[in-house]
């Protein structure tokens, strides 16, 4: 085989950015470079990962399975990194981790996997909470540390933040909407189309907020809980949404496709990070949880890393 792990991050970064140039662009390398791995990674896996198109490209059925592959190779490598830690095998304790309903469903659980890996006397107890509640824990001294969304957080004076993942937020539409044969979109675009709203972690809230901006409120016609609803709900062709590459699957549970694509307007990305007590600071076992999301976010997060926005 000719592929290497340098082919692994060019077809993650080539798949979430649903460009070639946006890929090479993120990686510090030329197009050709890029094409030339995806082409080197096809040729060695067998199968088409990719389908080109004038806006770009998208994932094939068996891209969409390769991904998470891709991205469990190199959290593998990630972990090679953090080996030497592991002269601290013996530490003992217990950390309580807040989170929310998002990053639970799509972030959390590789980085909780690394961590026990390295740590397997320091067990974690992990309870999901609305970000309200989270902060109000962690202004009262009940949780020491959380991942969660860090937008919305209102008690920023008092509480630190670091940002681990910057996800773009861009449209998602059935794949044979007219809009798709635009040049650019823009919200102003979206006023007379059917809206699916998603209603968790502050995600109406926010949808609100910019669609404010752009002088209009979204029709909405839905409002749902349920990511998997809305993916069904679009990719059958009732309606549109926006909401961040993170939670973008090109599939629904049908197997029926959706497509994501850029908008003109500046719309704020949907960033996860961590956030403790400014007054209290860490613990060691609560420091020790936060190496190891530094180290192992970029690949958790693919590419929507946050130094590389």
């Amino acid at each position: 085989m000719r592929v290497s792990l340098r082919h692994f991050r060019v077809f993650i970064a080539v798949a979430e950015s649903g460009q070639i140039s946006k890929a090479a662009a993120a990686l510090f390398t030329s197009q050709p470079a890029v094409s030339e791995a995806i082409k080197t990674l096809e040729t060695d896996v067998g199968v088409k990962l990719f389908n080109r198109t004038p806006r770009g490209v998208s994932l094939t059925y068996e891209g969409a399975i390769f991904l998470e592959h891709a991205q469990n190779v190199l959290a593998t490598a990630v972990d090679a990194m953090l080996a030497p830690q592991k002269v601290r095998r013996d530490l003992d304790g217990e950390l309580t981790l807040a989170c929310t309903h998002t990053v639970a469903g799509y972030f959390i659980t590789p980085l909780l996997s690394r961590f026990a890996r390295i740590f397997p006397g320091i067990k974690v107890k992990l309870v999901e909470l609305e970000r309200p509640c989270i902060e109000d824990r962690l202004m009262s001294g009940e949780l020491e540390v959380a991942v969660c969304l860090l937008s919305p957080l209102e008690h920023i004076s008092e509480i630190e933040t670091e940002l681990l993942v910057r996800s773009k937020r861009r449209l998602w539409l059935p794949a044979n909407h007219a809009l798709l044969d635009r040049k650019n979109v823009a919200l102003r675009d979206l006023e007379h189309e059917p809206y699916i709203m998603l209603t968790i972690d502050d995600a109406d809230r926010t949808t609100l907020g910019y669609f404010e901006r752009a002088g209009f409120e979204p029709n909405v016609v839905f409002r749902t809980s349920s990511m998997e609803a809305i993916r069904n709900v679009v990719s059958e062709g009732h309606g549109v949404t926006v909401l961040s590459d993170m939670v973008y699957r090109p599939w629904s549970l049908d197997g029926v496709r959706l497509v994501a694509v850029d908008l003109i307007d500046q719309i704020p990305s949907m960033d996860i990070g961590l956030a403790w007590n400014r007054a209290s600071g860490l613990g060691r076992d609560a420091q020790l949880f936060c190496d190891v999301c530094r180290y192992g976010a970029g690949i958790v997060g693919s590419g929507m890393f946050a130094e590389s926005q």
